[in-house]
């Protein structure tokens, strides 16, 4: 019997399902919004919230660390560092150097550093925010092909400027909707 047991399966193996999760929690950051089917959706959240709380304790020990002693200061700088690294490991991101200018790696920075977005764009807006911090919207028409239902995953109460650039949510019909029938 599974008593007790809240692992969404997910029909993967444990590295198989981590590494899917890790990818839709990155792209979650990236893009501000995903789609997917429901469960996988419900299952990312778990992770997407506790990255952000992550960013949440990171940043807080950085701005505690600008008005503190040095002891203090180091051991909260470390905090933060210590954050950063949690948050690249579960999400398997590891920093990149490989770079022929520093122009590309500033691009890169701002665009796919899920760390960096995580840490210096998107933890900041939810400081005073105790949790919630994503939201699932259902998707009425199935999935064609397998009618699997599909769900929106997206951030809550971003401004228009940390997730500018960002693309809109894919539509979520197939393009037939506004046809009229007859």
């Amino acid at each position: 019997m599974r008593h007790l047991k809240r692992t969404a399966k997910l029909g993967r193996k444990s590295d198989h399902r981590n590494m899917m999760l890790s990818n839709l929690v990155s792209s979650l950051i990236k893009h501000r919004r995903i789609r997917t089917t429901l469960a996988k959706a419900k299952a990312a959240q778990r992770v997407a919230e506790r990255m952000v709380t992550l960013g949440k304790r990171g940043n807080a020990a950085a701005t505690a660390a600008t008005s503190a002693d040095d002891k203090t200061k180091s051991v909260k700088l470390a905090e933060n560092v210590h954050c950063r690294r949690l948050v690249a490991a579960r999400l398997h991101q590891q920093a990149r150097s490989l770079f022929s200018s520093k122009a590309e790696r500033l691009k890169w920075k701002e665009n796919e550093d899920v760390v960096h977005i995580l840490f210096d764009k998107i933890a900041p807006v939810y400081r005073d925010r105790s949790g919630g911090y994503t939201r699932i919207v259902k998707i009425a028409a199935p999935r064609r092909g397998d009618a699997g239902q599909q769900a929106i995953l997206e951030f809550v109460d971003l401004p228009a400027e940390v997730s500018g650039g960002s693309t809109p949510a894919p539509a979520a019909t197939d393009g037939k909707a506004g046809e009229a029938k007859g």
